[in-house]
């Protein structure tokens, strides 16, 4: 893998599990899972907490950073609202880049 693909990963875990400590709640629970393929990677980080319900803070911009790095190596982010757990949604971050189109 290229050196700078895995920082690209590196900062996508540390992002998105920095906004699952300041926005999901007390008694959430998150999961990062990695995949390294022969032709690229794929992170998924998820969390039960309080999703859509939880206030920004206006001071980051951790969502749109984290798509600029992807972006920058050629490979895809999404985010949004995880599927339903009980009366939590948390929030699903996926990102897909193959090393074909990394840099």
């Amino acid at each position: 893998m290229p050196e700078s693909l895995g920082l690209t990963a590196y900062r996508i875990v540390q992002e998105a599990t920095t906004n699952f400590l300041k926005h999901a709640g007390t008694t959430a629970t998150a999961r990062v899972d990695i995949t390294y393929r022969a032709d690229g990677i794929d992170i998924t980080v998820t969390d039960d907490g309080v999703g859509a319900l939880s206030r920004p803070d206006g001071r980051g911009s951790g969502l749109a950073g984290m798509r600029e790095r992807v972006a920058a190596m050629g490979g895809k982010l999404d985010a949004g609202p995880a599927p339903a757990v009980a009366t939590r949604c948390g929030l699903s971050c996926r990102c897909r880049v193959d090393l074909g189109r990394a840099g």
